[in-house]
């Protein structure tokens, strides 16, 4: 990605990596993944994050074309995550009298990442409120932990308005790619940060005291236009809250009889007036969608087939997901399948109870291998009571 001015003080230096089959070593990305780093041009040089390390000659050329023989004073430290920390020492090395700014946690992270580093007199660490100020712009850096990193902080130029955001308000996908925002960042959102809502929730808190104009994330495109719409979309997720009015199947089967009865469970619940519905092969489909959709509509359908006493493997790593992502403030159904002993409903069960503010219908639906005319009857029952939910 080439550099360009985002103001005439604030430089896009970032990459695009489009070789990168799965971001984190698990989440599918077609369309590969934007790198975001910014220089801050005043009196005193900023540069703002380094790239991951499978980029950074191509990160440091761009820093040297933007510097154009310059040195930067400072490199500011705002994740020490790997996609943002990796090409640290690259320009820790060459610029010698460059200062670290970054928090307690994130020098420690450093260390742990970087055997043998000692900043020295080049370390300069900051407390959750601090300013430093680069002539005519000040930074303000506030910190934001868990999101989702414990050494996370965000940092705020007053002069422009601009929220230099860390991985909030980021998404999948290099900066060319022409696609809609809500998308991939929703799927970003539930499935890296999704755990964090309630400290979410606090950095928006704190986000709504400052007169933000632009937004520049880690990841994705720089935001700044129509601002409301972004932090709007933050609020909903991070409150749990339900975004749209719908219902998402997620099926797991081995022969494909359950496959047969979500399908058709499926064109029962769009019969019978169901706003939207989303339908997910947990054994082929991208998981990380069937999270994002699960987060986004009100409604879970959860059908699958028993497995060695317990639950087929792909609904229970689906489970493990949600479990993690602290699913709650849904309506959960369940739908199992067994030829002998059906199990999955019950383990199924165990982890649904582990979810907050969860509405169960009750009971759930047992096939024995294959629908016939009276668990078609208990599908249709509980079709109602999905929809009129």
């Amino acid at each position: 990605m080439a550099n360009f001015k985002i103001t005439d003080a604030v430089t896009y230096v970032g990459v695009d990596d489009k070789d990168i089959d799965l971001f984190e070593g698990q989440y599918d990305v077609p369309n590969g993944m934007a790198y975001n780093s910014y220089i801050i041009f005043d009196e005193k040089i900023a540069v703002m994050d380094t790239v991951d390390a499978s980029k950074t000659d191509e990160w440091l050329a761009n820093v040297e074309a933007a510097l154009d023989g310059k040195s930067p004073d400072y490199l500011v430290v705002q994740h020490v995550e790997p996609d943002h920390s990796g090409s640290f020492m690259a320009l820790y090395n060459k610029y010698p009298d460059m200062k670290i700014v970054g928090n307690n946690k994130t020098f420690m992270f450093l260390s742990q990442f970087f055997e043998g580093l000692d900043l020295g007199e080049r370390k300069v660490e900051v407390k959750d409120g601090d300013e430093l100020s680069l002539g005519s712009h000040t930074l303000k850096f506030i910190f934001a932990a868990m999101i989702h990193w414990p050494e996370v902080m965000v940092t705020f130029e007053s002069k422009e308005g601009i929220l230099f955001a860390a991985d909030a308000f980021g998404k999948f996908g290099t900066l060319d790619t022409d696609e809609d925002w809500a998308c991939e960042a929703r799927r970003y959102y539930f499935n890296i940060v999704g755990k964090y809502g309630l400290q979410v929730q606090g950095l928006l808190k704190k986000a709504a005291a400052l007169d933000i104009k632009k937004i520049l994330p880690l990841h994705g495109p720089i935001l700044t236009e129509n601002l409301g719409y972004y932090i709007d979309k933050y609020n909903t997720w991070s409150s749990y809250t339900p975004e749209d009015k719908g219902i998402t199947i997620a099926y797991a089967s081995i022969h494909g009889n359950t496959a047969k009865a979500a399908k058709e469970f499926a064109q029962m619940l769009e019969a019978k007036g169901a706003e939207k519905v989303s339908l997910f092969d947990l054994s082929r489909d991208d998981v990380a969608e069937a999270v994002e959709d699960a987060f986004r509509y009100d409604r879970l359908v959860l059908m699958s087939s028993s497995y060695d006493s317990g639950v087929f493997p792909a609904m229970e790593y689906f489970l493990i997901k949600l479990k993690a992502k602290t699913y709650r403030k849904r309506t959960i159904a369940i739908v199992e399948n067994g030829s002998w002993a059906p199990s999955a409903g019950r383990v199924i069960k165990s982890y649904v109870e582990g979810f907050k503010d969860i509405d169960l219908i009750e009971p759930m639906v047992t096939i024995r291998s294959s629908l016939d005319s009276r668990t078609r009857a208990q599908l249709s029952e509980l079709a109602d009571k999905l929809v009129n939910k």
